[in-house]
């Protein structure tokens, strides 16, 4: 399986990629997306991933990264450069945050229009990828805002879902997926392992988002690592009351449709190569 969500160029994995990914394999993680938060971070992003196989990215502005200093200017052409590259699979993260007060959600709104315009542009000129969508607490609002971008919804996955059923059903009415970490696993999230089983088999992924979210049982361990995913996976395939080997062989195969990813034996035989 891949982690489809994680962060490989944050302080925490500084100068430990190589065995962090070894770990993941050892659990059945044969590779991982890393996941672009800047105009800034999306060429680290995709160092990494040029760096090791078995490894791709994303590129985008992540929404709490709006007005972060160190990556001011929004450079958007740096975006587009990063997202020409095959070893970029997708656009984002992108998205609206009310879980925290900054950035001013009206700078977020912004940032995002703007983003989405490039998109929208960008596919005009043949460059089109899936979208990466980051939504705390902000469904109502971003929803509508990605109907009107004239994107494709049904190439856009709500990453880290931690909405309810009510939710879920915004989602599924707009045609996306949606992607679940460790929050999945824990004990006071029952609202999100019913909105998990609402999704159906061909349009669920799963991540870390790590560093952070190591599910149980080793929630508030940091920093979460790749290898966690094969955790949740397992977690998720209980709670929606499927075998494992048919849920494992569905998340294969959306990793594969949505990101254009090689997985199961392919992906491992790629990691270690």
């Amino acid at each position: 399986m891949i982690d489809t969500h994680c962060h490989l160029t944050f302080p925490e994995f500084l100068g430990r990629v190589p065995e962090v990914l070894a770990r993941a394999r050892e659990h059945g993680v044969a590779g991982a997306i890393t996941i672009s938060t800047s105009t800034v971070n999306a060429p680290e992003c995709l160092a990494v991933a040029k760096a090791h196989a078995g490894v791709w990215c994303s590129a985008g502005v992540h929404p709490l990264y709006s007005d972060d200093p160190a990556a001011l200017p929004h450079v958007w052409s740096r975006i587009r450069e990063v997202g020409r590259d095959p070893k970029c699979v997708a656009w984002g993260e992108l998205g609206l945050d009310r879980h925290y007060s900054e950035p001013a959600f009206d700078l977020q709104m912004s940032v995002l229009e703007e983003q989405l315009a490039h998109l929208a542009a960008w596919r005009a000129e043949g460059i089109e990828k899936p979208v990466v969508i980051h939504c705390r607490e902000a469904f109502d609002e971003l929803i509508p805002v990605l109907v009107r971008s004239g994107l494709n919804t049904s190439r856009m996955v709500f990453h880290c879902f931690t909405g309810g059923p009510s939710q879920m059903r915004k989602v599924l009415d707009i045609g996306a997926w949606a992607s679940f970490t460790g929050v999945a696993t824990y004990r006071n999230a029952t609202d999100v392992r019913d909105a998990a089983k609402l999704m159906p088999l061909d349009r669920i992924m799963v991540e870390t988002d790590a560093p952070y979210l190591s599910p149980e049982p080793n929630r508030g361990q940091r920093p979460c690592e790749p290898w966690m995913a094969s955790i949740t996976a397992r977690s998720l395939a209980q709670t929606r009351g499927e075998p494992w080997n048919a849920f494992h062989d569905a998340i294969n195969r959306n990793a594969e449709a949505f990101f254009g990813l090689p997985v199961g034996a392919a992906a491992a035989r790629e990691a270690v190569s």
